[in-house]
C-alpha cells in the first residue's frame, strides 16, 4: 500500500520532501509532479527499482530513462555537453524538455540506451521537483507516467493512487499536472524532434 502526500505545489512542506527523500534513498519507487506531467521516478543507483519502472510502463532496454537534474551544471556531469550543445541547453531550461546526450561514466550502463550509450536529461521548472532533488542532492531516475494502454498520462493524483497503491512506495500530490509529456530532442549531433510536448521545438531551431 503506498503512502500519500499532499505537497503544497507551490511551496513545498520541508516535512514531507524530506520523508519523500528518505523513500527515495531507501529504494521506494515514488510518482511526482513536473513542469509536464506526473512522472515515475527513483534513486539512479537503484537497480530493483529501475526494473520495476520497466514493468509498470512495459518497456525494455531500448527505453530512454531520464536523469533529472537540479541544474546545467550538474546535468553536465552525466552527459557530454559541447558548446553548441550548452546554447541549446541555456535557451531551453529549466523547462518542459528533454535531451539525449552521450552519458558520461558516471551513468550506470543498465539505465543507458543500450546501442548508443545515450541518456536522456532534463532541468524540470517545478517547485515540488526541485525540493526533492535539493534534498537528494543527487539527479533523480525518471519516466514519464504513461501507463500500458494509456494514450495519455493520468492528471490527478487520486487517480494514480487507485491504479498504482500497490506498485509504488509513495504518490505525491503536488495538484492537477498537464497530460503532456516533456518534448523530447535528439542533441547528440544536430538538434532532432523525437516527441513534440509541452515544450516548443523552435528553441531548438525545429
Amino acid at each position: 500500500m503506498s503512502q500519500f502526500f499532499a505537497i503544497h505545489p507551490d511551496n513545498p512542506q520541508p516535512r514531507l520532501i524530506k520523508q519523500a527523500v528518505a523513500i527515495i534513498r531507501d529504494g521506494g519507487l515514488v510518482v511526482y509532479p513536473t513542469d509536464s506531467c506526473y512522472a515515475l521516478g527513483c534513486h539512479l543507483g537503484d537497480k530493483d527499482a529501475v526494473d520495476r519502472i520497466r514493468r509498470i510502463r512495459q518497456v525494455d532496454d531500448k527505453h530512454h530513462f531520464t536523469l533529472v537534474c537540479r541544474d546545467l551544471s550538474e546535468l553536465g556531469t552525466y552527459a557530454r555537453v559541447d558548446n553548441r550543445q550548452f546554447r541549446y541547453l541555456k535557451s531551453a531550461l529549466p523547462g518542459p524538455y528533454t535531451v539525449i546526450l552521450q552519458a558520461t561514466r558516471e551513468v550506470p550502463k543498465r539505465v543507458m540506451q543500450a546501442k548508443r550509450s545515450t541518456i536522456g536529461l532534463r532541468v524540470p521548472d517545478h517547485p515540488v521537483t526541485l525540493a526533492l532533488l535539493e534534498e537528494l542532492g543527487e539527479p533523480m531516475l525518471s519516466s514519464t507516467l504513461l501507463l500500458p494502454g494509456d494514450e495519455w498520462p493520468p492528471t490527478e493524483a487520486w487517480e494514480i493512487r487507485d491504479r498504482l497503491e500497490h506498485e509504488v512506495e509513495l504518490v505525491i500530490d503536488g495538484g492537477h499536472c498537464g497530460a503532456e509529456p516533456t518534448t523530447v530532442i535528439d542533441l547528440t549531433e544536430e538538434p532532432v524532434l523525437l516527441r513534440q510536448g509541452a515544450g516548443k521545438a523552435t528553441v531548438f531551431g525545429l
